[in-house]
């Protein structure tokens, strides 16, 4: 009897053991381009691209932030300033509100200084996971006054677009953004200064017609959608039938509306480049 109760001990020991030193599972992220598995650390190593397909997550703007500017280098501007609903839009006070706890952000757009390889520049990003990153008042207003301080400032500007366009809630407020935005960067251009922009997935509508389509050095994210209108709208209207890549980086950069389509993983390096060939540039002026 001792003997056999030793035997059950010793196996319910050995069991707890075993069942303890097990690895924890570790979290998995499904690919949504091929449905391949991966582990939610490498993902997150490499930068949120599938090593299996290539495909490019959408970022949130804090992460796009992150492994863009140098190290705690980033300081927010003008975070104070919150949507409001113009129009008396049903329901849009109240989406406002469960967007704004579900990503910690006030709009669609976060706006800053920071370094990146020690060169100061102002820094934009959108972030589609706001409303698709619509276009509405706070998105023109902050992209506005970022303009105006790295103009005072005479800084570059960097901007990251994302977005569906025109934020229907807000009607023609949405659409004066186009032109308010516009004009900043104007001034900013006629003081002679650099705005590069990056054009990610999906940089689309009033955005695309406005100031992702103004910078004096246009990026773009490998294969990310980029256009004005849909394609069905297009195609209607012309009465064709549009090739398959059209609206995408790679075709914009073959009819020249784009200047280099770089990979997340060599975005700072690049954008890095840029600023010191810039400021080589005006130091030799």
């Amino acid at each position: 009897m001792l003997i056999d109760l030793f035997q059950k001990t010793r196996t319910t020991s050995m069991q707890m053991k075993s069942a303890s030193t097990l690895p924890e599972e570790k979290p998995q992220i499904v690919c949504k381009a091929c449905g391949t598995h991966l582990q939610a650390r490498n993902y997150g190593r490499n930068l949120y691209v599938c090593p299996s397909c290539g495909h490019y997550a959408r970022l949130l703007a804090r992460t796009r932030i992150r492994i863009t500017a140098d190290k705690d280098s980033f300081s927010e501007l003008f975070s104070n300033i919150r949507p409001c609903n113009p129009l008396d839009f049903e329901g849009y006070s109240e989406k406002l509100e469960t967007l704004q706890e579900k990503t910690g952000m006030k709009d669609a757009v976060i706006t800053g200084v920071c370094t990146i390889g020690g060169l100061e520049t102002c820094l934009g990003v959108m972030d589609s996971h706001f409303l698709m990153a619509s276009m509405g008042s706070v998105v023109g207003e902050k992209l506005t006054r970022l303009f105006e301080y790295a103009t005072r400032h005479k800084l570059p500007v960097i901007l990251f677009t994302a977005s569906g366009g025109a934020r229907m809630q807000e009607g023609m407020f949405s659409l004066l953004q186009m032109a308010k935005v516009s004009g900043a960067v104007r001034r900013h251009s006629d003081a002679g200064l650099l705005y590069i922009t990056v054009l990610t997935d999906p940089t689309t509508g009033g955005v695309t017609a406005s100031f992702a389509s103004l910078g004096d050095i246009i990026l773009a994210e490998p294969r990310a959608t980029i256009g004005f209108a849909g394609r069905r709208v297009i195609e209607g209207t012309i009465g064709e039938k549009l090739p398959d890549d059209f609206q995408s980086a790679e075709f914009l950069l073959a009819h020249g509306f784009c200047d280099k389509i770089v990979a997340r993983n060599q975005m700072k390096h690049t954008l890095e480049t840029l600023l010191r060939m810039h400021q080589r540039q005006g130091d030799s002026v």
